[in-house]
């Protein structure tokens, strides 16, 4: 049997996820926004390495539990690791989640950076609805990953010399409509909940920018470097000829491929750690209550 994909990703899962969120934004939304003030029981789909229970447990009133569900050994076995070295209630199911069947028993179902990857989110969202009792809460934390690239400024540059935002739109929405997976679907997951039939239903964006500039604390400079070296934000594109026609086959014409490969190479060069450098995950958190009275 191959190898599962995000279970060879655990590095880049560790290192990409520090640059999506702050902290007290995220104190902020368990304390000020679902105004969560007794234990809960939260169930994780696609928790990979734990990393959402990682964050929430700690905001959370003692005695809440955090039950990931995951289809890769490695990454639950990472999980557990982490998770039993720390003072909460936390159980793992391995297993193909579009098979696994849950009992209607939990109160807030989550899912980090997962629904992109799937063909059928809206089954995906009506899984996690069925398992939350009712009042409870359906919340995806999801990227728009147009907005994404249009949140990366490297200075010495214009920012259509590293990226062509309508390229990639187009690239994205064909790359959508072939497979199903969406990498835009942050946007559109409040009329997903509102179809499916949850309430109360809001988006909101981390507030989180990353600033690199060369006179910050020299610990602090190089981890962000390195986060965004490690997570991919500018490699280098590789064998010419390739790179175009892999774009080329995901529907750019070849002077759109041409360019684009200039761009990456030109900011694979250029980035280093005295960049002055900003960028905005511009993470989406969508989330709704389950009535069903």
């Amino acid at each position: 049997m191959d190898e599962y994909y995000w279970d060879t990703r655990i590095e880049y899962l560790r290192n990409s996820r520090d640059l999506f969120y702050n902290d007290d934004y995220l104190e902020f939304l368990v304390k000020m926004v679902w105004k969560i003030e007794a234990p809960v029981h939260i169930v994780d789909f696609g928790c990979g390495y734990g990393y959402l229970g990682l964050k929430l447990l700690p905001l959370l009133p003692q005695g809440s539990t955090y039950t990931g569900l995951d289809l890769g050994n490695k990454l639950l076995a990472e999980a557990r690791q982490l998770f039993a070295r720390l003072p909460y209630e936390a159980s793992f199911i391995q297993g193909d989640i579009q098979q696994l069947q849950l009992d209607r028993k939990y109160d807030l179902a989550v899912c980090h950076a997962f629904l992109l990857h799937v063909s059928n989110p809206l089954d995906i969202l009506q899984k996690m609805i069925d398992c939350v009792t009712d009042g409870g809460k359906v919340a995806a934390f999801e990227p728009h990953w147009i907005g994404n690239a249009a949140n990366f400024y490297l200075h010495g540059f214009e920012q259509s010399q590293h990226v062509q935002l309508g390229l990639l739109q187009k690239l994205y929405e064909l790359d959508a409509a072939r497979s199903g997976k969406d990498g835009n679907i942050g946007l559109k997951l409040p009329l997903y909940m509102s179809q499916l039939g949850l309430t109360e239903i809001q988006c909101r964006v981390s507030d989180k920018v990353n600033v690199l500039y060369p006179r910050m604390e020299q610990e602090e400079k190089h981890k962000l470097y390195d986060d965004l070296r490690k997570s991919g934000y500018a490699d280098a594109p590789g064998d010419r000829e390739i790179f175009i026609d892999q774009l080329i086959a995901r529907g750019a014409t070849p002077e759109e491929a041409g360019v684009q490969y200039d761009n990456e190479l030109l900011l694979s060069q250029q980035f280093n750690s005295e960049s002055l450098l900003t960028y905005a995950a511009n993470m989406k958190i969508t989330f709704g209550k389950v009535e069903r009275s």
